[in-house]
């Protein structure tokens, strides 16, 4: 049984789309959303209301509190596991949500190794100039012997790779890469993307923000920072409360600090499109002056389903 992934950028409808598909093919729906899993941060997570959560099974959302750290190998465990679950009870699965993080683990698998560190390349760079690439192969003999035996001594980019990561860690990199998650098997899911037109997605940011004000969204936040006086780095950035939360000891206005909501979600939006072109696998689906329920049926064919069976 495929599992169907649907993605797109913040605003675009996926979560409408996913519904609706999910209401075609009786199936239960797995969040990819790395704010959604935050308790009380309902509207600027745009979570699905209370009525729907009740009509449809849904997971993932609502797992931590604000204070918590909630990290991507722990997401690719978790969507794994229910996966795994909703296919023991012979139900399809609906992933969707847009945090390329996740989607990037879930699809291709999560290593916890730390990103590249451009002034640590910098200073072994420096070294190998001074002392040869024998002295940083040295040192990986002495830090990580394992890793070492499967890297010959003249490849400097995987040398240099290892180095940087048990320095910025304490932990060798084949360690790691014992603690590695796999992600969705190739040729077990299906990847649609919803795509809009970037003026018409904008046009979409901007209504929504307005909505959520309208709707309680300063509220909230004031209400989450009262409770959770210390957040989670992760959540602390949370768009639309990340705004709220710099500009409660200041003196802006709630027009002012909409505005800065705004202009960060349609950051965010080039940022996660960027992202999308690192998966050509997407097949995009036109959203602009279509229904979600329309989506989805598109959706369906894609799928070879409009039977109503599962693909």
């Amino acid at each position: 049984m495929l599992t169907i992934i649907i993605t797109g950028p913040t605003c675009s409808g996926k979560g409408r789309a996913a519904v609706e598909l999910a209401r075609a093919l009786d199936a239960e729906i797995v969040s990819l959303d790395s704010m959604k899993v935050y308790r009380h941060m309902d509207i600027g997570t745009a979570k699905p209301p209370a009525a729907l959560r009740v009509e449809r099974p849904f997971h993932l959302i609502d797992i931590v509190d604000p204070c918590e750290e909630y990290s991507t190998g722990r997401y690719v465990r978790d969507a794994l596991r229910c996966l795994a679950e909703i296919r023991a009870r012979g139900r399809p699965a609906i992933v969707a949500g847009g945090t390329p993080l996740y989607l990037r683990a879930l699809v291709r698998g999560f290593c916890p190794a730390p990103r590249g560190d451009a002034e640590e390349r910098a200073r072994m760079e420096a070294r190998i100039a001074a002392e040869g690439l024998e002295a940083l192969y040295e040192e990986l003999r002495r830090v990580d012997p394992a890793a070492a035996r499967k890297i010959h001594p003249n490849d400097k980019r995987r040398i240099t790779r290892a180095l940087e990561v048990h320095r910025a860690s304490g932990v060798p990199f084949t360690e790691l890469w014992k603690r590695s998650v796999p992600g969705l098997a190739p040729g077990s899911f299906r990847l649609l993307g919803i795509a809009w037109p970037r003026e018409a997605l904008c046009r979409r940011i901007e209504e929504r923000a307005d909505r959520m004000a309208a709707a309680g969204l300063f509220e909230e936040a004031r209400a989450v920072a009262a409770m959770f006086p210390a957040r989670s780095r992760t959540a602390a950035q949370c768009i639309g409360y990340r705004e709220i939360w710099d500009a409660m000891e200041g003196m802006d206005s709630e027009a002012a600090v909409l505005e800065r909501i705004k202009t960060n979600t349609r950051r965010f939006a080039r940022k996660q499109l960027t992202w999308f072109r690192g998966f050509p696998e997407i097949e995009w689906l036109a959203a602009e002056g279509r229904s979600a329920s329309a989506v989805a049926m598109d959706a369906l064919d894609r799928l070879g389903a409009r039977s109503g069976g599962a693909p």
